[in-house]
């Protein structure tokens, strides 16, 4: 079915496939539409799943200090959001051992093991960006089962294949044998659903769908990046336009799992003039709502990840998918004028994950790149010496810079030793980002912007 047939089906109300309350067992197909307050789900055709359109990603889980001064994950608040996600029919939770410093899967084992394990899905990775040998990747497959105190996963992906193409696909998964091995354990029960996290080109995007074609190996589903930005301007490098990803897969029936649905939490921190035009139309909704509509609107979607911090922006989430409207045609061609004018905007394209720290050299790039895409979209960004008001934002920026970055992990430090950028899952280059935001500030030191 297309998205404007779907649309046209399901309306203003819940969808077709969501057809349960929440607190209803997810293994029971749906057999009547979602009421208001229930959350919605999406059922995979395959095994007959009902999983939750809003999905926890356990990327960025809350942290805290501990008594060494290192970061760990706040375990008693990471309960909290997913007893209550739970309570309210999320029922999908993604992790990966590469998140968070290898601290996201033992934090959402703990949390999840307090539930039954036929009340959740569990989606985790094989992360073998460092050591591709077989040993250290069945290694990295056998810690995730200890780790999340399961026997079974339920989605099981090849993390972030893309960059190198098939050359770098085939080391990482084939020629160590870890596909027929991961086969293997799917025929035993130890996975239930095999599929792969998508970063890279278009040629690379066909080359794996290829596979899929020529019966080499079989996606059961896949993960992409996709917002109402994405979707038709990608850079064509780092990423693809999320409408064609969304078409070869729609084309062959293959349930598609959404990443980064706010850009890395830019949609959900728009530029202030954007802002204003979402909240003239919808005064009593979030920002971040319209980006988790778009991506819900479209039926071949079995969930959308969040990486929810705290309970607001889960119950911000949940509000939404609980009282689900699918976008409508002129509701989708306003995001487009919306994503046009989000590209005008000299933004970094950094989600946070947080791939690249930690950074030999001490630089903090996720914090460098949030405060200076954090200034731009809320309008204290100073851009020349005629500009109104640019003494006061010339400070404003250079002293939350220092709050916010502590001296020796500021942008100038950088060496350029290309560390970071191997691990970007967007590709983005990162020492030249990092320079150019040190020339920014250094102009804004000696005023001569």
């Amino acid at each position: 079915m297309k998205r404007r047939d779907f649309i046209k089906i399901s309306g203003a109300g819940a969808l077709t496939l969501g057809a349960a309350a929440a607190g209803c067992s997810p293994r029971k197909k749906a057999t009547a539409e979602s009421g208001p307050g229930e959350m919605v789900y999406r059922v995979n055709p395959a095994t007959g799943d009902r999983v939750s359109l809003l999905g926890f990603g356990c990327m960025r889980w809350p942290m805290v200090k501990d008594a060494q001064g290192n970061d760990i994950i706040d375990q008693e608040a990471v309960n909290e959001m997913v007893d209550e996600a739970i309570a309210h029919g999320v029922n999908y939770f993604d992790t990966s051992p590469a998140y968070l410093q290898g601290q996201s899967e033992r934090a959402a084992g703990i949390a999840l093991s307090r539930h039954p394990r036929a009340s959740y899905y569990i989606a985790t990775k094989l992360s073998n960006f460092g050591d591709q040998s077989r040993e250290a990747s069945i290694k990295m497959y056998e810690d995730s089962f200890r780790e999340m105190q399961t026997d079974y996963f339920d989605y099981y992906l090849l993390h972030s294949i893309g960059r190198g193409g098939l050359e770098a696909f085939r080391q990482r998964y084939v020629e160590n044998g870890l596909i027929d091995f991961l086969k293997g354990e799917k025929e035993k029960g130890c996975i239930r659903q095999i599929g792969f996290s998508f970063h890279g080109s278009r040629e690379a995007f066909d080359d794996f769908i290829a596979l899929h074609d020529n019966g080499e190996i079989h996606w059961d589903f896949c993960q992409i990046e996709m917002n109402y930005v994405d979707w038709k301007h990608a850079d064509g490098v780092r990423n693809v336009n999320a409408d064609y990803l969304y078409a070869e897969l729609d084309k062959r029936e293959i349930p598609i799992t959404i990443m980064e649905p706010l850009l890395g939490g830019r949609l959900a921190n728009v530029p202030e003039g954007i802002a204003r035009q979402l909240k003239e139309r919808e005064p009593d909704k979030s920002v971040a709502s319209w980006a988790f509509r778009f991506c819900g609107s479209y039926p071949r979607v079995l969930t959308v990840l969040s990486g929810m911090t705290s309970l607001d922006p889960l119950r911000d989430n949940l509000d939404t998918y609980c009282h689900f409207k699918p976008l409508t045609d002129e509701e989708l061609d306003f995001l487009e004028r919306m994503a046009i004018q989000m590209k005008e905007y000299p933004l970094v394209n950094c989600t946070d994950c947080k791939y690249c720290m930690p950074c030999p050299w001490g630089i903090d790039i996720p914090g460098i790149f949030k405060h200076y895409n954090t200034s731009i979209t809320e309008g204290t960004y100073a851009q020349t010496r005629e500009q109104k008001d640019y003494r006061k934002l010339r400070r404003a920026y250079l002293v939350s810079y220092d709050r916010a970055i502590p001296t020796l992990r500021q942008a100038d430090h950088c060496i350029a030793c290309g560390a970071c950028v191997s691990h970007c899952p967007q590709s983005i280059p990162i020492p030249g980002q990092l320079n150019r935001i040190a020339r920014y500030v250094e102009s804004l030191k000696q005023d001569t912007l």
